[in-house]
């Protein structure tokens, strides 16, 4: 597996604004970074790669948002100037509608990329509450742009009638927990591939600190399988986000280091693509 870049790019994008339930997803980038340099755990990804003391590895801080009617153009901007710089992007979510903005940087440099998305949710809405850019729609918004050679979704567990419809439209694989073996499971993704974790994939259990509570989902190990097993393929890992940490819902922290656990292990598969 290779990935044409110098460097990740460690990046905070702490907007909530459009959150259909609890906002809170905004303090989270802090909190991760925090968990992630910690001195409890060392700065090793479980695949030997010295993530956040590696020359390669930039944090370059948090996003700032002066204008919320701005935000997604402000977003996309600070993606493509990234992109310029050889840079792939780590991102600290934030809720999940900031996945948008992303992919529609991305997609321009790399045509016919693939997603692997994790989440109890499709986020496949049409609109939600009047908002088509609401959290629950990033990945209806992303579909219409074209060009998107698969989107793969684990973790699933909230399919209604209307998500199925879209699922069928636009061509989604997506994995319901229902009758998914997810310690079996591996991608056979190819060519770029952008990784957008939603912390309610995993069972509250696991990560106590998010909006919507959505007990049956994965466990942090089986996830991390999922993940690791990318290393299997040929494939570019371009990007990835770790989304809708709810500060306010979580215990001692404990969803904050299973966040960051997260970020060193798909952080270290691009660092040891170099």
């Amino acid at each position: 597996m290779s990935i044409p870049s110098s460097g990740v790019a460690l990046l905070g994008i702490g907007n909530d604004v459009h959150s259909s339930y609890l906002r809170g997803p905004a303090k989270a980038p802090e909190l991760i970074r925090k968990a992630l340099f910690s001195p409890s755990a060392n700065s090793f990804s479980e695949l030997g790669c010295s993530v956040t003391n590696h020359d390669n590895f930039n944090d370059l801080g948090d996003m700032v948002f002066e204008d919320q009617e701005k935000d997604f153009l402000t977003i996309s901007d600070k993606l493509s100037k990234l992109l310029e710089d050889n840079q792939t992007p780590m991102i600290l979510g934030g809720d999940h509608a900031i996945t948008f903005p992303i992919i529609k940087a991305l997609a321009e440099k790399y045509p016919g990329l693939s997603i692997l998305h994790f989440d109890a949710h499709p986020d496949l809405y049409d609109e939600l509450d009047g908002d088509r850019l609401s959290h629950a729609c990033p990945f209806a918004r992303i579909m219409e742009l074209g060009g998107i050679n698969r989107l793969v979704q684990v973790g699933i567990r909230t399919m209604n009638e209307h998500q199925q419809k879209q699922v069928s439209k636009f061509g989604v694989e997506s994995y319901c927990m229902h009758d998914f073996d997810a310690n079996t499971f591996v991608t056979d993704l190819k060519g770029p591939v952008y990784i957008s974790f939603d912390m309610d994939a995993l069972d509250p259990a696991y990560a106590p600190g998010v909006s919507h509570f959505e007990p049956g989902g994965l466990t942090s190990r089986q996830a991390i399988r999922i993940i690791q097993s990318l290393g299997q393929n040929d494939c570019q890992i371009i990007g990835a986000d770790v989304v809708e940490y709810n500060p306010d819902r979580d215990i001692n922290g404990m969803t904050a280091m299973v966040a960051a656990k997260l970020v060193k292990e798909i952080s270290g598969l691009m660092l040891s693509s170099n």
